[in-house]
């Protein structure tokens, strides 16, 4: 006689005997637990359930609590690299061994019921680990004074140049390629925006120097490459 049982959401077909992994059951090792979803009862006289049938029974006998092997994903992406991972998932099962097939009277045999660990609608399910609870907030970190230089400047509004420039002196400007930074296309840029000798880039303050880095779109260069110092000293060789 054989009987097909269903646990864990799949369907076996068992005969006494019979060596079965199943889905994690919740019994220990050596404990008899029986099997009360049956949906046929097969051998001289069959009986098919509705969908199962009542009273019938699979008795089994728990061997071990085990592992199923690691699972391999190989991912294949059409034109792109291919990735393989192992995953870290080992699906938990239960090692039974079929001890006996009732046809009737198991609901009053008393044998403790094969029940999922998380079973839900006869369908055995890993119950899900308790969610851990949230850290506290850590406290915010007082903010560090800055030292120094090294404290961030605060925002310069930019005043328009007062020394600027519709045209070159003598029709004769300098030649503010002599600048570190400044070639034929960003003196050009200059020139369009009214600066044309050194001496005038040299009388910038901040403000002004905040007003022409927006004109230029090279924001901090003047001040990063020093065009000041370097303006000053050529306005100096010119005298």
């Amino acid at each position: 006689m054989f009987a097909v049982l269903k646990t864990g959401g799949k369907q076996y077909r068992v005969q006494a005997g019979d060596l079965l992994r199943v889905e994690r059951i919740a019994a220990q090792a050596g404990e008899t637990v029986q099997f009360n979803d049956i949906l046929m009862i097969g051998g001289d006289t069959p009986v098919i359930g509705t969908p199962t049938i009542d009273g019938a029974g699979v008795q089994a006998e728990v061997v071990d609590q085990i592992k199923a092997d690691k699972v391999i994903h190989f991912v294949k992406r059409r034109r792109k690299h291919s990735s393989q991972r192992t995953k870290g998932h080992r699906q938990k099962l239960t090692l039974v061994r079929v001890t006996d097939i009732l046809a009737s009277g198991a609901d009053a045999s008393g044998v403790k019921a094969a029940i999922g660990t998380g079973s839900v609608s006869g369908f055995a399910i890993e119950a899900a680990a308790p969610a851990k609870a949230e850290k506290p907030a850590k406290a915010a970190k007082a903010a560090k004074a800055p030292k120094g230089d090294a404290a961030d400047a605060p925002a310069i509004e930019g005043t328009k140049p007062a020394n600027l420039l519709t045209e070159a002196r003598d029709g004769q400007p300098d030649d503010l390629k002599k600048i570190s930074g400044v070639g034929p296309k960003l003196e050009g840029l200059l020139h369009t925006n009214g600066v044309f000798h050194f001496d005038q880039i040299a009388a910038w303050t901040p403000s002004e120097i905040a007003y022409m880095d927006d004109q230029l779109s090279f924001k901090g260069r003047i001040e990063r490459d020093g065009w000041i110092d370097q303006a000053k000293q050529f306005a100096a060789e010119k005298e």
